[in-house]
């Protein structure tokens, strides 16, 4: 048995392990990485692995550094199944679809340079066509639902509590070259306990193969009500001033945890009930709606806050909108009152989000507000390194609005919370391995799991590496 970590490998983007199990070779994830367009492309158009060979794909969960690159997975030649919960394979259904709109407008940008310098143009890394074609692909599977992937290969899915069918992957395998059983779980993404919405991350008992993410494997996060706190202390300074609050969000999860708790401070008073917030972002739209259709993954909290509430709609308040047309989207640069904008991309990288910024950015009774980690690269990053000077959609702009940072509300689990899910393990893994997080994080993860939790044969795997287990 054989693996390769051909993504997520010392850095947080473009998850995609390679297992060869009996002969045959099982894909989890096949995500986009994600940084600089230079970087990216030919990084993402090449996969490491010949697609025809893949047997199957098992999917964590729908975010685009795990899900991105499938597409072309196809499109290079992969036909088997693409097995995941049924609301990842509702996600992937619309963020595909984005993903392949991004990868359009991408492209279009580098061969406009590339015209400049007299190259020749370079083609998408797939087209809408190809990701539409792709979701034929997929099987719907429930937590904790046995399946067999194929003879000697059984999967369960358990829930992660980090995005809506977000997953933990179980797969028992009869190992028929050494004559063993070996079961091998994959943690995905892990989120948060206690975080709103979605059910806390499952505790599993055996593993004797673990694959593990390190996102957060060297910092402690806020708790969840100080970081509610410090929301509700920056809207308020920012419409004291007379600002708007502009937050660059994921589409998938953030989005939804920032709306319902916008939602609690209104409902409770301290922030203004005639405050508008403004979700400009269609994916994020659609992805909302997506939540409402899983009432079945939501927690005991939600649960409680929908019966009391008098619009029954965590998702919705009285001045709550959805923006999904381009022109209500424009007419928001009008806007000479306090608000709070949130729009995609969550690492300000493309879509709405650098139009409020390029419109906002350079006047000091705004804030910019960041919710979420932000990759090396990209615009995101320099707005919370308070780069004084930002090029946003062609255009140089000085950094004069105030950058704020909430890590609270995080939906990867810090370093308590991964220490304490791997200690729940009864049958401890004989080899780990640690992805999914920068050096300085994965390999202070990494001791910690030797060192707080007794674990021998821990890795931290360079890009392209593999081992024989």
């Amino acid at each position: 048995m054989q693996i390769e970590f051909h993504g997520a490998a010392r850095t947080v983007t473009g998850s995609q392990h390679l297992l060869t199990i009996n002969g045959r070779k099982i894909l989890l994830d096949c995500g986009l990485y994600q940084g600089s367009r230079k970087k990216t492309y030919a990084r993402n158009q090449n996969l490491p692995f010949d697609a025809a060979e893949i047997d199957a794909l098992v999917l964590s969960h729908a975010h685009i550094d795990h899900s991105g690159n499938i597409p072309n997975l196809v499109k290079s030649g992969f036909s088997g199944d693409i097995i995941c919960t049924y609301a990842t394979r509702d996600l992937c259904a619309i963020m595909l679809r984005d993903s392949a709109k991004i990868q359009r407008y991408d492209i279009e940008y580098l061969n406009k340079k590339r015209a400049r310098k007299g190259q020749p143009p370079l083609e998408p890394i797939y087209t809408l066509a190809d990701a539409v074609n792709s979701l034929r692909y997929f099987i719907g599977l429930g937590y904790e639902r046995p399946y067999q992937i194929m003879d000697g290969v059984q999967l369960a899915f358990y829930d992660a509590g980090h995005i809506l069918g977000s997953a933990i992957v179980a797969l028992d395998i009869e190992d028929k070259e050494q004559n063993r059983q070996v079961r091998l779980v994959f943690s995905g993404d892990l989120g948060r306990p206690d975080r709103p919405i979605l059910r806390d991350p499952t505790f599993i008992d055996e593993a004797d193969v673990l694959i593990v993410e390190s996102t957060y494997g060297n910092r402690v996060h806020a708790p969840l009500d100080e970081a509610s706190k410090k929301l509700e202390t920056i809207i308020n300074k920012t419409c004291k001033r007379g600002g708007k609050v502009i937050v660059p969000a994921f589409a998938v999860g953030r989005t939804q945890e920032l709306v319902y708790r916008l939602h609690q401070l209104v409902e409770s008073g301290d922030i203004s009930p005639d405050l508008p917030v403004y979700v400009d972002s269609p994916l994020a739209i659609d992805a909302t709606g997506i939540y409402r259709l899983h009432p079945e993954a939501y927690d005991q909290e939600i649960e409680d806050f929908m019966l009391a509430d008098r619009h029954s709609d965590p998702f919705g308040f009285d001045m709550m909108h959805y923006t999904r047309a381009t022109v209500q989207s424009k007419e928001l640069n009008h806007l000479r009152q306090p608000a709070v904008i949130i729009s995609a991309s969550g690492m300000a990288e493309a879509g709405r989000i650098l139009h409020h910024l390029k419109n906002n950015v350079e006047d000091p009774r705004n804030t910019i507000l960041i919710v979420g980690w932000q990759a090396p690269d990209t615009l995101g990053r320099r707005i919370v390194e308070k780069q004084p000077k930002l090029r946003i959609l062609g255009e140089e702009h000085r950094l004069k609005a105030e950058v704020a940072s909430i890590h609270g509300f995080s939906a990867h689990a810090d370093r308590p919370e991964l220490l304490a899910w791997v200690g729940h393990f009864k049958k401890r893994p004989s080899h780990t391995f640690i992805v999914h997080g920068e050096p300085e994080s994965a390999f202070a993860f990494a001791d910690g799991l030797r060192g707080e939790q007794g674990l021998q044969n821990v890795n931290v795997p360079e890009l392209g590496q593999g081992f024989t287990i």
